[in-house]
């Protein structure tokens, strides 16, 4: 698949979500194995993590979690995966995932899915990587986040080559094409970051 062997899921880790949601991140975990590419992602068991884990496993694919000791409980660490990195705290977890991924994307998810989805786009925009990074936009759910962002690039807070860092996909077969066009290149905004 172009080059890529590993993709960073985020998302959410509550139950509380539409099943369709649910139905869909794990269908995303079944066509990452068929595909060969290994899961990332943050080690719980529950919710849209839990549902894409089980997913690519089912499916004979690898699955590699990272969780921080304090949430390991409370996320429900995923005993199943092929892996389980038990971590000292959030930055380890989220530099674990980068060094682990060749591209990233954002399933539907809450506070914690948005911390990991900017930070990865602005890790981005400072030059420090060219992964790609994607938000699968289930049912129109980023459409907040991508008015958001055009509205700081209309204010001209954000430069319009920043903006289109993150690529928005309505559904995983979507995704599993943009990843077959994507390929590693020249960071956006390296001679233009702010």
């Amino acid at each position: 698949m172009s080059g890529f062997s590993s993709i960073c899921l985020y998302g959410g880790a509550s139950g509380a979500v539409p099943p369709s949601h649910l139905e869909t991140a794990r269908r995303l975990g079944q066509l990452c194995a068929e595909r060969g590419l290994m899961v990332v992602f943050g080690g719980g068991r529950v919710g849209m993590m839990g549902a894409l884990a089980d997913g690519a496993l089912e499916a004979g694919g690898e699955v590699i979690g990272i969780i921080p000791k304090h949430l390991e409980d409370v996320e429900v660490g995923h005993q199943g995966v092929t892996r389980l990195e038990v971590v000292d705290s959030m930055h380890v977890r989220k530099m674990r995932m980068f060094e682990l991924s060749d591209a990233f994307c954002s399933l539907p998810g809450g506070l914690g899915t948005l911390d990991e989805t900017f930070e990865i786009m602005t890790w981005r925009q400072l030059g420090l990587h060219d992964k790609p990074v994607f938000a699968l936009d289930l049912e129109g759910y980023w459409a907040p986040l991508r008015s958001l962002l055009d509205h700081q690039a209309t204010a001209g807070y954000v430069r319009p080559q920043h903006r289109d860092i993150l690529q928005f996909v309505p559904n995983p077969e979507a995704l599993m094409a943009a990843l077959e066009a994507a390929e590693p290149g020249e960071v956006q905004g390296d001679k233009e970051r702010f």
